[in-house]
């Protein structure tokens, strides 16, 4: 397994092995990490199987598909790691229960520029409405016709949103941007936000029924899992637009499926699968893909699907990377760190 260490001339540094790394994890926090640490990166993914590669090691950086069950926590326990780094805002893939169990500190990043996945969102949602990805490939042909390509105005319409955190908010306010009538659910609502940049908060019911555009910034929690299901997903607009730049799990994929063939879907976008932990950031474009229930998402006309690329900014990579070294650094300090997932 590869692996590569950056050096320091600091006496018994603090270690910290980096997971699931991909060559602009390494640039931005070998560029952001401080002289105290001594960093070493591994291109797998956490597991059961991978964890032994965290011994001799304080800390961990993890990412979203990297797995801290009770069985990875306990083994990451036994070999001596005392402090996982998030470098992402959810933590639906961390067993946090039994990580205070065995006295292991984590902490995450909360916000790295909510505005780039806001801004992915509606990247998704205009190349949906105006079909700008099927004319990109008819005028490479020649092919200029506009025969299926309609779109609708953003004006005017009712864009629902559900989650007002940071990345809610900076969706909300692009869309009254454009015009739109912007309504929000959420169980904790900000009505103070909610008045400076102009929506509403609503019932999920009535968020649900009115809403032409519905797009998910709400984390993944067992109240929250398969929000979008056979039965809400029926109450819906005829031909809503679903779009979930959030967590996979929100949305019960067979249900898209079925109601994407009757039309009740009319445009869908994810940037995040339920099952993407084997798929997601990596290249499979020379295997045969054996996820039948992705393969046939990819199949409808009407489906978009980026690979949990909404956080992929230069700013986001450097607001994460400075953010988990000083994550370590508190910790290491014993300082508070209110990052601290408790």
């Amino acid at each position: 397994m590869k692996a590569a260490t950056i050096k320091t001339k600091i006496i018994n540094p603090i270690t910290l092995a980096v997971f699931s790394t991909k060559s602009y994890d390494k640039s931005s926090l070998s560029s952001s990490v401080t002289d105290n640490i001594a960093i070493t990166f591994f291109e797998s993914r956490l597991t059961l199987d991978t964890a032994k590669l965290a011994a001799g090691f304080d800390a961990i950086c993890v990412f979203v598909n990297d797995e801290l069950n009770r069985d990875v926590l306990t083994e990451l326990k036994s070999i001596g790691v005392k402090y996982i780094m998030l470098r992402c805002a959810g933590f639906n893939n961390l067993d946090l229960a039994a990580c205070k169990e065995l006295g292991l500190r984590c902490a995450r990043v909360p916000s790295y520029s909510p505005e780039a996945v806001a801004e992915h969102t509606v990247a998704l949602m205009m190349t949906l409405n105006r079909r700008v990805h099927k004319a990109y490939n008819r005028t490479k042909e020649g092919n200029f016709s506009l025969s299926g390509l309609m779109g609708f105005n953003i004006y005017g319409k009712t864009v629902g949103i559900i989650g007002t955190g940071n990345i809610g908010l900076a969706t909300a306010r692009i869309m009254k941007g454009f015009g739109a009538h912007v309504i929000s659910y959420d169980p904790f609502e900000n009505n103070q936000m909610a008045e400076s940049i102009g929506f509403e908060y609503t019932e999920l019911n009535t968020l649900l029924t009115t809403s032409d555009i519905v797009s998910l910034h709400c984390p993944l929690t067992k109240e929250s899992h398969h929000l979008l299901n056979d039965d809400s997903i029926s109450t819906m607009k005829t031909g809503v637009m679903i779009i979930n730049t959030s967590r996979g799990g929100l949305v019960d994929t067979q249900s898209l499926i079925t109601n994407l063939k009757s039309g009740q879907i009319g445009n869908l976008a994810l940037d995040v699968y339920e099952q993407e932990s084997e798929l997601f950031f990596e290249d499979h474009s020379s295997s045969i893909i054996q996820d039948d229930v992705l393969q046939r998402l990819l199949s409808f006309p009407n489906v978009i699907i980026t690979g949990h690329q909404g956080f992929f900014t230069a700013e986001a990579l450097e607001q994460i990377a400075v953010t988990t070294i000083n994550n370590l650094n508190l910790f290491a300090e014993g300082k508070l760190n209110n990052n601290e997932l408790k």
